[in-house]
């Protein structure tokens, strides 16, 4: 059994009462680790270490190019503890080794990013005329900003909200999903090590109630940065009106894919293989719905099928291994429920539907199911799973409605010869990304999000630096003249 601490203003601890909770290794289903369960005071005490480091301690007194420098050493540190960090995540959520390692070792360009960023916020001089003030508008932090992040991608959803807080001079408390802590934890010892001053950086660990909800209800928070599921969302919502604290929300997805009859099939079916059953259908960008046209329908459905049934399923460490287990065993039972809902309405399963024949771990095979129209459950719902759900159109037309038939506007993409009508359709979809003839291809400097049930708010390039920065209009008289009589009228 692996014991993890929390890391509150620059010390591991365990909980105030010593409660602890457990996660269990996707790929075995035993128990493998154990985490502090953090109580209301654990939280708070956070909170207050991060707010005093803010208004009080070395950080709040620090220049942007020192910030800068010290984001520096974090990427040094990352860099050299990135195996280490992957092995505990595979370990935590089943997503492959090589995907987690590679995914460890970015974590690093991202921190450096942001490192050159730190003394680039610059202000404005708003022209005004001869007689009257010097007018600037200055842009400063916020002060404590509370992160939560999910168990898929958590170092690398978290560099997206840590970075750029801490360039913009903003303290953080990040608490990581109680469904997966593991790699959290060790990032905090990576911070540790780069000689972060305390109280700057903090994890806290434990569910909904009541380490979250301290957390993003204090008083003392002025930020709120979420990325998690619709329903866990709108409780965060809720709690965040107690401090009317800023928030930002980074939701599901329903993504669709659009193919058209003139597309590029080879292309078109890696893409499409890459949207749905890269980490295991795991991802907000999930491509899950894939739309095609009518005179392809045949042809792209009967390679995808052949590609799916390639796919190896296994042990995520394993090198050869194509698509590990889910995170969960409920998220495993509820696909099977939403797949078994769906065909009894009509859909028809074209490949997969089983548990990978694995009698340990929460495994579920690539899965193709031809549904009838845009009721099907397996349509509606996020599945967060390896589970792609095809529907035919007549033209571009038809194409455009279908995608935009969603509570969901995450990403997406369309495959097309057309550029012209690719670009048509990417500009229609309501997304914060998309693609066109390509998938998941990304890049730190770009923003990414959604709207709708996929959430507000971007993450990830410049714009973010701007996100965790509030501006300030300052008025200085210059004409050394005493400031006018206020009831005399000019």
């Amino acid at each position: 059994m692996k014991t993890y601490q929390m890391y509150i203003d620059g010390a591991f601890c365990d909980a105030a009462d010593g409660a602890r909770f457990t996660s269990l290794n996707p790929a075995t289903g035993e128990t493998w680790a154990s985490f502090p369960e953090a109580t209301a005071a654990d939280v708070d005490r956070a909170v207050r270490a991060a707010h005093a480091a803010f208004t009080h301690g070395p950080w709040a007194r620090m220049s942007a190019r020192e910030r800068g420098k010290v984001l520096r050493r974090i990427a040094l540190a990352l860099a050299e503890a990135g195996p280490e960090m992957a092995v505990a995540e595979t370990t935590d959520t089943g997503k492959l080794l090589r995907e987690t390692r590679w995914q460890a070792g970015n974590l690093a360009e991202v921190y450096d990013y942001y490192a050159g960023l730190a003394d680039k916020i610059e202000g404005r001089l708003p022209p005004v005329g001869p007689d009257g003030p010097l007018s600037m508008i200055v842009y400063e932090p916020l002060g404590v900003v509370a992160a939560i992040v999910p168990w898929n991608s958590q170092l690398h959803l978290a560099a997206f909200k840590i970075a750029p807080a801490l360039a913009a001079g903003n303290t953080v408390v990040l608490k990581p999903s109680e469904e997966a802590s593991a790699a959290v934890a060790e990032f905090a010892r990576v911070l540790a090590s780069a000689g972060l001053p305390e109280g700057v950086f903090n994890v806290v660990t434990g569910g909904g109630s009541p380490c979250a909800e301290t957390l993003v209800s204090h008083p003392l928070v002025r930020r709120v940065s979420f990325t998690g599921g619709v329903e866990t969302a709108r409780k965060v919502i809720g709690a965040s009106a107690n401090n009317i604290a800023q928030l930002s929300l980074e939701l599901g997805g329903k993504s669709p894919v659009v193919v058209y009859d003139d597309a590029d099939i080879d292309n078109a079916v890696n893409g499409v293989t890459a949207a749905i059953f890269a980490a295991s259908g795991q991802s907000c960008a999930a491509g899950s719905r894939l739309l095609l046209q009518e005179g392809i329908y045949d042809t792209v459905v009967e390679r995808l099928v052949a590609r799916a049934k390639e796919i190896v399923v296994g042990d995520p460490m394993a090198e050869d291994t194509h698509m590990g287990p889910l995170a969960t065993r409920r998220q495993r039972d509820r696909i099977e429920a939403l797949l078994a809902q769906s065909l009894g309405q009509g859909a028809q399963l074209l490949t997969g539907g089983g548990r990978a024949g694995r009698e340990t771990g929460w495994y579920f095979e690539p899965t193709i199911v031809a549904c009838p129209d845009q009721m099907s459950p397996v349509v509606r719902n996020e599945l967060f799973g390896p589970v792609l759900s095809v529907l035919r159109f007549r033209d571009e037309e038809e194409a455009i409605a279908l995608a935009r038939d969603s509570a969901y506007a995450f990403a997406g993409g369309v495959f097309s010869g057309d550029f012209g009508r690719a670009y048509r359709t990417a500009r229609a979809i309501p997304a914060g990304r998309f693609w066109i003839n390509t998938y998941r291809v990304t890049n730190f400097a770009m923003p990414f999000g959604g709207s709708g049930n996929s959430g507000y708010g971007r993450e990830g390039g410049l714009e973010a630096i701007h996100d965790y920065s509030q501006t300030k209009a300052i008025f200085a008289d210059l004409s050394g003249k005493p400031t006018a009589d206020p009831f005399v009228m000019r």
